[in-house]
């Protein structure tokens, strides 16, 4: 009899038995069946747990002595009327077997273990069934003419599974009506309902039943509490066995009750997402959807629908939705789903449409982009250079990709042909995918002018100068153009490969983060996290970030990939067993150290640590690059790093300038403050006297600025000094204006007649009192030379990419120095090759097979 009533009876949420069945494991099931909580836990429920660990070495407390005085405290009962028990379903069970009754009375359609725990507590089941015709609502008129003393009835409210809520006057009512009557009050989804009022403590012969499993999203845990009778409370606990709660449990569930913000965003969150489906439910013409106050639906497919059908068909589709046909008083047209997240919420209306329309003709939906995306340990871990190899390999492999990074903060700029602003690295990662820069792969740019504030670019034009608090308060209309920007471009590719920025684990950042986890849920994007283990620390990196982050950011998390290792990949086997035995997720590759790869820096992290710096054996000639405190697209003196003969260092202390053949004083995002940096630490003085000595001084952008006599900045764009004087070497004055010049340009260098190239980004416009030193083919001019060339500067970023003018310019710098010119070229700067290498590398580094998986392609 028993093995009888356990096999008719089953439950949603069963997805272990559907893997099974399956016949693999790993297969992805969006389970619609089990209504639990569609945001997860709160936030601090993994910290939490993981503090409590060192308890388990101890019984828990048997009294739940501070559990109990939480629930008084958040239900207003006596402790001495709460019972907690492992799940709810513990306390029903034994219940319905110790309770002095003698039949259990149970409205229908409903909870399916109501009958299963009268039965096995002896009890004699009479349903009670709820009409149709009025949505399944319980009826307590009708109802009362079927009690009698010595009942159990169990009433759920909200229902399960119909998400309906009971008149609490009429029941309040009908429990007086019968005081030798018992009314179990299951208020498993009550918490769900804004404004809800228990029916603990209401009267004498009420007991009701808490779950804390759903709404705070960890049926895992298996946590509830009742509350009963002085007497029925102290004969429960009598019966049941000790420590049925265990130290994990009792710890959350103390916090949970207490977290106010958290119960209030669960159910604005909640409502919002059962309002959005039930809205959408209701545009099939097939279906009825039933009134509903918790977190999931209870719906009737018309005409002789079938659930079981439906069910089949969603489940060969990924999705498990509750077939209704074993719920009492229901037959089998009707079926349940929880409300989950927004994402997830489409992906099932897009399966029930499949199905309803199946037999139609129709118009086949635009297929959005497949995503994926890195993030890093820390700043400078390879996220961008691996974001540049996915992108060339999946180019290689026949998939039109384009890289996307929401939010860059870099003084690297570059100008795309439409005069759009956007950060270097995704136009390095473009050029991967042999494509023409596009600034909706960049639609946020922050530029540091100050320690706590930036210029702000969105979608490639500036909208001004902010504060850390005035862009957060600004970043609502910011997420808007992010998403506007990644949807044109999911709409255009196969695939969209996504970077983020610092680290996920960041917890001082994470709330007002718009590019790492939040843009990887808006793309549906698996994260694959990548560590720098040359800095040391990535497995402590890979298991700390994990720790930290919410349930929901942990499921996006793909696996990892150690990046720039010098050794041999074997000898990290333990320690990838390690991460994934802590974390759950898998090392998927390895990544050599790759030296002098040939592609532009990320970001100024390398650049800082001395990654620009060459010295060459033999003859050649030296440059110096003058690292100002707000250098900006220091990735001008990159096309040097490969040139044979040049010797590259960057300096940012006066002693370590030397006697070189020529100083560059780079762009800056801050002209006057870093002017005043080089007086106050002594450079004005070293180049003057390396300007005696013959040593050409080289000033590009903001460089070029600080060469003339004075930069005045009436409207404040940079600093509040309005004025300053300049280096005075060459005879000319710059305004900074309020509008920012964004250019691409092309032309010839006056001097030498060699062809230049590059983008001019700067808010300052200078005056040329004579013949202009570069003159581009839209008729245009730039730039000023003085003493016989020796002193020269541009606005012209990425002037020293033209092979030809960067040789000329080495070869004056040889015959300055006593060396005959080369005349020719001898490292030609070309990205492709370094884009190949790249490629291959990572290609035999990184699990593909995975890789691809995790795209669906």
């Amino acid at each position: 009899m028993i093995l009888n009533i356990m096999q008719s009876f089953e439950h949603g949420g069963n997805i272990h038995k559907v893997l099974r069945e399956s016949g693999d494991e790993h297969v992805e099931i969006l389970d619609f069946s089990a209504n639990i909580n569609p945001i997860g836990p709160p936030h601090w429920f993994r910290p939490l747990l993981s503090s409590h660990l060192e308890n388990l070495v101890h019984y828990p407390d048997p009294e739940y002595t501070q559990f109990i005085e939480a629930i008084s405290e958040h239900s207003k009962v006596a402790g001495d009327r709460i019972v907690v028990g492992n799940g709810t379903t513990e306390l029903l069970y034994l219940i319905a077997r110790i309770l002095p009754a003698q039949r259990a009375l149970i409205p229908v359609p409903s909870y399916v273990d109501y009958v299963r725990a009268a039965k096995l507590g002896g009890l004699a089941v009479t349903p009670f069934f709820m009409s149709e015709s009025l949505d399944f609502a319980l009826d307590c008129a009708a109802l009362s003419a079927e009690i009698r003393p010595g009942d159990l009835v169990i009433i759920a409210t909200p229902n399960n599974p119909t998400g309906g809520i009971v008149d609490r006057d009429a029941l309040l009512g009908l429990i007086g009506d019968y005081p030798k009557s018992y009314f179990l009050i299951d208020e498993a989804f009550l918490d769900f309902q804004e404004g809800a009022q228990s029916f603990a403590d209401s009267a004498a012969n009420v007991l009701t039943l808490n779950s804390m499993t759903k709404f705070y999203g960890v049926p895992g845990l298996r946590i509830g509490y009742a509350i009963l009778p002085v007497p029925l409370a102290q004969l429960v606990r009598e019966n049941l066995p000790p420590w049925t709660v265990n130290s994990l449990a009792h710890a959350f569930a103390i916090m949970a009750l207490r977290d106010l913000d958290y119960q209030k965003m669960t159910r604005e969150i909640c409502r919002e997402l059962r309002q959005e489906l039930e809205k959408e439910l209701g545009s099939f013409p097939q279906l009825k959807v039933y009134p509903a106050a918790a977190n999931y639906l209870f719906v009737k497919i018309l005409g002789r629908g079938d659930a079981a059908d439906l069910a089949e068909f969603c489940l060969e589709r990924g999705i498990m939705i509750r077939n209704c046909a074993n719920y009492s008083g229901v037959d089998g047209s009707f079926f349940r789903i929880a409300v989950r997240t927004g994402k997830e919420n489409r992906q099932l209306l897009a399966v029930l449409q499949d199905y309803f329309l199946r037999k139609k003709v129709t118009k086949a939906p635009k297929i959005k982009a497949r995503s994926i995306m890195f993030q890093g340990t820390c700043s400078d871990a390879g996220k961008s250079i691996l974001t540049a190899a996915l992108c060339r390999i999946l180019y290689q492999d026949g998939l039109r990709v384009a890289p996307f990074k929401a939010q860059n903060m870099s003084l690297n700029s570059f100008v795309t042909r439409q005069g759009h602003e956007m950060g270097r690295a995704q136009v390095v990662q473009a050029q991967a995918a042999r494509l023409e820069p596009d600034s909706r792969m960049n639609p946020i740019l922050l530029k540091p002018n100050s320690d706590t504030g930036s210029q702000v670019i969105v979608c490639g034009k500036p909208v001004g100068n902010m504060s850390v608090l005035e862009y957060n308060a600004y970043k609502p209309k910011v997420w808007e153009a992010v998403c506007d920007s990644y949807d044109a471009l999911s709409a255009e590719f196969d695939v969209v490969v996504l970077e983020g920025a610092g680290s996920p684990g960041e917890v001082n950042l994470k709330a007002d983060d718009i590019v790492n986890m939040k843009m990887a849920r808006y793309a549906e994007a698996p994260v694959i996290l990548v560590g720098d283990i040359d800095r040391g620390g990535v497995y402590a990196s890979f298991v700390g970030i994990m720790e930290v982050l919410a349930e929901w950011e942990r499921q996006l998390v793909a696996g990892f990939v150690v990046n720039k290792f010098r050794g041999q990949a074997s000898l990290l086997a333990a320690a990838h067993s390690y991460v994934q035995l802590h974390t759950g997720k898998a090392v998927i590759g390895v990544v050599p150290y790759l030296h002098n790869l040939g592609l532009p820096e990320e970001d100024s992290v390398s650049f800082k640590k001395g990654s620009f710096n060459r010295q060459r054996a033999g003859e050649g000639v030296e440059i110096v690059v003058i690292s100002l405190p707000h250098i900006s697209n220091f990735t001008d003196i990159e096309p040097f790093l490969d040139e044979p003969d040049v010797s590259v260092r960057i300096v940012d202390k006066v002693s370590e300038i030397g006697n070189p053949q020529a100083i560059i004083l780079p762009g800056s995002k801050n002209v006057i403050h870093d002017l005043h940096f080089l007086n106050s630490a002594g450079y004005i003085e070293k180049l003057a006297e390396c300007r005696s000595q013959g040593c050409e001084i080289v000033g590009i952008c903001g460089g070029y600025q600080m060469l003339g006599q004075a930069i005045k900045d009436p409207y404040g764009i940079e600093s509040t000094h309005g004025q300053l004087p300049g280096l005075g070497y060459l005879p000319m004055e710059t305004v900074i204006e309020r509008d920012k010049n964004l250019t691409r340009k092309t032309g010839i260098h006056s001097s030498s007649g060699k062809k230049v190239f590059g983008y001019e980004i700067h808010h300052g416009i200078s005056s040329i009192p004579f013949d202009p030193l570069l003159l581009f083919t839209d008729g245009t001019t730039c730039g000023l030379a003085g003493q016989g060339g020796k002193i020269w500067g541009s606005y012209l970023h990425g002037i020293f990419d033209s092979d030809e003018f960067r040789r000329w310019f080495i070869d004056r710098l040889r015959t300055s120095a006593g060396l005959q010119p080369i005349g020719r070229i001898l490292a030609p700067y070309d990205l492709e090759g370094a884009f190949e290498r790249l490629a291959d590398q990572v290609r035999q580094s990184v699990d593909m097979d995975y890789v691809y998986r995790l795209l669906k392609i």
